[in-house]
């Protein structure tokens, strides 16, 4: 090496931390291995050698070598025993990769170099030191800030995770000291992670400021009985010894012994055949695809490379804790100063768990400083804003709007949030601002609107954000981002590249809690944020947002995004550490963009239908209450609880009475139902008449007033995390809950009709549901009867009552239907009885001879409730958690309650989940096909198309085999799924 060469000096274990933690787990195929960590670390070093070799981006380096930890024990545990004690184990999924990452390296002809009792930045720092002594420049490829302290003009940091060189500027700026007081900075904040003792209460803040008052450590302890505050005082002067030993233990070596000599760093050229034998054993493909490209090589020609996976010990490991844990593209920049506390440092935690746990506590004490929130109301600030998003790769954002409809609403700004202090334009730490595009003076509006002064251009801002809006490459956070998604959307801009901690926050505890923002925050930040109310009033009283005073409307908006960004700095490490990250990326964050398209899409309805529809359902109510004011022997207002109540309980005397809180008799609909079953006629009827005219106030009256006015269609909206199973619902309208097991509900759907030149397409999963129970329980009766295409029902029944298949009458088949039903939902003897119509007696037999020719399903019941009792949760096939924190309840019905839940939730959200699946494979698959079929509705196993007639035969086909073949590859289901599909020019006759 001479004077003028450039060295490359890798962090391999930082390298490997980020391949691990920061992406989704990853297997090989053809056997299982881990291989996540193998693969992020071979994509990250060839980008990086790609870019090196690249003499038009700059700097292109003469030597090069990757450097590793050898393991945990180094002579810094001579010092110290305490050392690093409080480190657990590697991860088992990443100790076989070790040696897979060290064949990388190698693989890459690149030097790969460890040695026994340093650490790798010791390694790091003695050639640093030596290739700066030749006159040589370094640039050591890390974020890492215990390897700060090399930093000179000639040794540079390089974050290739945010392309951000770290220079001298970089560190004064970060932490406030020159690289030369890193050291003394570290021993006096010491180091949790590391377990390096520190001095306790002082903060990286605080070092800084003593150092640049007492000049170095020894200038301090020398000199502390002159700090005025005594607690700091004190405590520096107690802990002198502690700092010293601190000094020691973080103070890098640079005179390691070098097996490898500064020549030997050479870059060579990269040897192809070597390299792509390697990845083709791993199974990279795509990545082996871009080496065989860029080596002009034949990949088919080159045999894969035969391996020794390493069964080493985890301590012969690398030392992933020294990296930084929040670097990666789905990793967070710094928190704020105060995120963590006063002072407190923000880098250094082990593992994902530990991040999620230092995060947790972190955030639920600090507080949140609205005095940084700003308004953003020119282009060149607007422009600030946009280029630190780009920079940092993070930004959380919002569209506030004058509605809650996506399809109706008036955007009337967007606000942002950022985390990174060393690009926030705002002067620092987390802040975050708001633009105010569309809003109005309330004088003016009077006179037929005005809109505010000193506002952005909407266009002109929308087209500045469009980019940063739109690009992969930058990650949007925000909550329940689907409204802003579909809003935006209308306004020309496609969101990508997003994570939405309304849907994090569900996938890691649906049941334990709501999902809005205000429950997120106070569980997670401990904070109460502003409430709408307060904001724009309500009643007569409230206003539009676009008519809240602009600054009122800024604290509002700017504090939403800086909640949301906050509670996904929390969260985000929870999905890693807790293994739900697939559940996340593969079945939440892809439906947002898929039910946004469906809700954009719309429904085309017939009003004269409901409008006839309104006329019979109000015939027939008013016959009911003919009848029901007979029986009753005078009129009443039978939508009145109270007076219903007291014709029932109080004049009739019916049995089963019961008062509720407010001293009235209960008429619920079980009241009512149970009154029915056993036979009492004015309960039956009083059942009948609410049920029509809830078809006629909630349907056929109320269908007409939500089609919209440009479109003419119905627009509902999907709710992802308002169940615990998975399930979705809709509102405005609910369009998830029309009876189909009446004629009238049925009548209702077909008022639901294609478009001219179009037929409605309806693809039903058959029984999924038994289907699931057939798979996770394992019956083989039932399993062999779905492979066999057997009646389900009439098997049961078979089984049960031992009547032949063939000839079977109904009545028994119906009673077979719902025991197999009603065992899924854990269902009783007496409600089994009511649902027959028949003795409890009876109704106990039939379950308990069930469980005897199925004893899998008890077996099942039991594990799960065992399993959930121990756990406080259950799982679907695909791993999403339903919690029930409640089934450890003393409360025996409260207990019996969530058993049942506990026991349906892995049944019901696995048949979720599949259709989950189906709709985000959908599109895709509908475009390869090159079909035009556009997705409208999903009603729990039932997904309703819109298709033009001339393509109904091409479809119909793609939509059954997505469906069917949804749970693959993840899940072989040990039962076939089927799906029923039919073309119709309405909803009914399609289903």
């Amino acid at each position: 090496m001479k004077k003028g060469d450039h060295l490359f000096l890798i962090d391999g274990s930082g390298f490997i931390f980020r391949a691990f933690h920061a992406l989704p787990p990853l297997t090989r195929k053809s056997d299982g291995l881990p291989v996540g960590a193998v693969s992020g670390f071979c994509n990250m070093l060839w980008k990086l050698l790609t870019d090196a070799r690249d003499t038009s981006v700059g700097v292109t380096p003469s030597h090069f070598a990757v450097i590793f930890d050898y393991s945990a024990r180094t002579f810094r545990k001579d010092i110290y025993d305490a050392y690093k004690a409080n480190r657990s184990a590697p991860p088992e999924d990443l100790v076989p990769q070790f040696g897979l990452i060290r064949e990388a390296t190698r693989a890459f002809n690149l030097p790969c170099i460890e040695t026994e009792g340093f650490e790798a930045d010791d390694i790091i720092a003695t050639y640093a030191r030596k290739a700066e002594a030749i006159g040589a420049d370094v640039t050591i490829v890390s974020s890492d800030k215990d390897l700060m302290q090399l930093v000179t003009a000639n040794v540079h940091m390089y974050d290739s995770m945010k392309d951000k060189q770290i220079s001298i500027a970089e560190v004064i700026e970060k932490w406030g000291v020159p690289p030369e007081k890193m050291i003394d900075l570290q021993a006096l904040v010491g180091d949790s992670v590391d377990n390096v003792p520190g001095i306790p209460g002082i903060g990286p803040k605080t070092a800084a400021q003593l150092l640049e008052e007492f000049g170095d450590l020894d200038g301090l302890l020398a000199r502390a009985g002159e700090i005025k505050q005594v607690k700091r005082r004190e405590n520096i002067l107690a802990h002198a010894d502690q700092a010293r030993l601190s000094r020691r233990l973080v103070e890098l070596r640079t005179d390691v012994p070098l097996d490898l000599n500064l020549d030997a760093l050479v870059l060579e050229p990269q040897d192809g055949p070597r390299l792509i034998g390697f990845l083709k054993a791993m199974e990279f493909g795509t990545l082996t695809r871009r080496v065989a490209a860029a080596c002009d090589c034949d990949a088919d020609a080159i045999e894969p490379a035969a391996l020794h996976v390493e069964k080493a010990e985890a301590a012969h490991g690398p030392d992933l804790d020294a990296a930084d844990p929040n670097a990666g593209p789905s990793a967070a920049p710094p928190a704020r100063a105060g995120a963590r506390g006063k002072d407190a440092d923000v880098t250094g935690e082990t593992s994902p768990a530990e991040l999620a746990k230092s995060r947790a506590d972190a955030f639920a004490t600090a507080k949140i400083d609205k005095s940084c929130y700003v308004t953003i109301r020119d282009v060149e600030a607007l422009d600030d804003w946009i280029r630190a998003a780009s920079e940092t790769g993070l930004i959380a954002f919002e569209a506030e709007a004058t509605s809650i409809d996506p399809m109706q609403a008036e955007l009337a700004g967007i606000s942002l949030s950022l985390a990174d202090n060393t690009h926030t334009p705002a002067g620092g730490e987390i802040c975050s601002a708001y633009i105010p595009l569309g809003h109005k003076s309330g004088a003016s509006d009077l006179l037929g609107g005005g809109t505010s002064e000193n506002q952005l251009s909407m266009p002109e801002a929308l087209e500045r954000l469009k980019p940063v809006l739109e690009d992969a490459s930058v990650l949007k956070v925000g909550h329940n981002l689907k409204f802003a998604y579909l809003l935006l959307k209308r306004y020309g801009i496609v969101v990508k590249s997003y994570d939405d901690v309304m849907l994090m926050s569900y996938v890691l505890e649906a049941g334990k809690g709501g999902q809005g923002l205000d429950s997120l925050s106070e569980r997670w930040l401990g904070h109460i944020p502003m409430t709408y109310k307060e904001v724009a009033g309500s009643g007569k009283a409230g206003v539009t947002f676009d008519m809240v005073d602009i600054e009122k409307a800024m604290t509002y908006a700017a504090e939403k995004v800086d909640l949301a960004l906050r509670i996904w700095l929390v969260l985000k490490p929870r999905l890693v550490a807790e293994r739900l990250t697939a559940v996340y990326e593969r079945l939440e964050r892809p439906m947002v963009a898929t039910l946004a398209e469906m809700e954009e899409r719309g429904i085309t309805i017939d009003r004269q239908i409901l409008s006839r529809l309104s006329g019979e359902l109000a015939q027939k109510a008013a016959a009911f209450e003919d009848e029901i004011f007979q029986l009753a022997g005078e009129r009443f207002t039978i939508g009145s609880p109270k007076q219903l109540g007291d014709i029932l309980f109080g004049k009739m005397g019916l049995p089963g009475g019961a008062k509720t809180k407010t001293g009235q008799w209960s008429t619920s609909a079980q009241v009512l139902e149970e009154l029915a079953a056993v036979g009492h006629e004015l309960p039956r009827k009083i059942v009948d008449w609410r049920q029509l005219t809830k078809l006629k106030s909630t349907y056929t009256d109320a269908l007409p007033g939500y089609v919209h006015p440009q479109t003419k269609r119905v627009h509902t909206s999907y709710s992802l995390a308002s169940t615990t199973t998975g399930r979705l619902s809709s509102v405005e309208p609910n369009l998830q809950n029309i009876p189909i097991r009446t004629t009238e509900g049925r009548k209702i759907r077909t008022a639901f009709i294609s478009t001219p030149g179009h037929k409605l397409v309806s693809a039903d999963y058959s029984q999924i549901e038994l289907r699931v129970l057939a798979h996770v329980a394992d019956i083989p009766q039932l399993r062999q009867a779905f492979a066999d295409g057997v009646d389900i029902h009439s098997m049961t029944a078979s089984e049960m009552f031992g009547v032949p298949v063939e000839g079977m009458p109904a009545d028994v088949r119906r009673r077979a239907k719902a025991i197999n039903f009603g065992i899924i939902y854990g269902i009783s003897a007496f409600g089994l009885a009511n649902q027959l119509s028949i003795e409890r007696s009876e109704a106990g037999d039939y379950i308990k001879r069930y469980f005897e020719r199925f004893p899998g399903i008890r077996d099942y019941m039991e594990n799960t409730k065992a399993f959930a009792r121990e756990h406080g949760y259950v799982e679907t096939i695909f791993g999403r958690r339903a919690h029930y924190p409640d089934i450890r309840s003393s409360n025996p019905s409260v207990r019996a309650f969530n058993e049942r839940a506990a026991i349906n939730a892995p049944i019901q959200g696995s048949a979720a989940d599949i259709i989950r699946r189906a709709m985000v494979k959908m599109e895709g698959v509908m475009s390869k096909a090159q079909l035009s079929a556009r997705m409208l509705l999903q009603v729990h196993d039932e997904l309703i198309f819109e298709v033009e007639d001339a393509e109904i035969e091409a479809t119909l086909p793609v939509v059954v085999s997505t469906m069917e073949q949804a749970a693959m590859p993840a899940i072989a289901m040990r039962v076939p799924l089927k799906v029923d599909v039919r073309a119709a020019h309405n909803w009914d006759e399609a289903h």
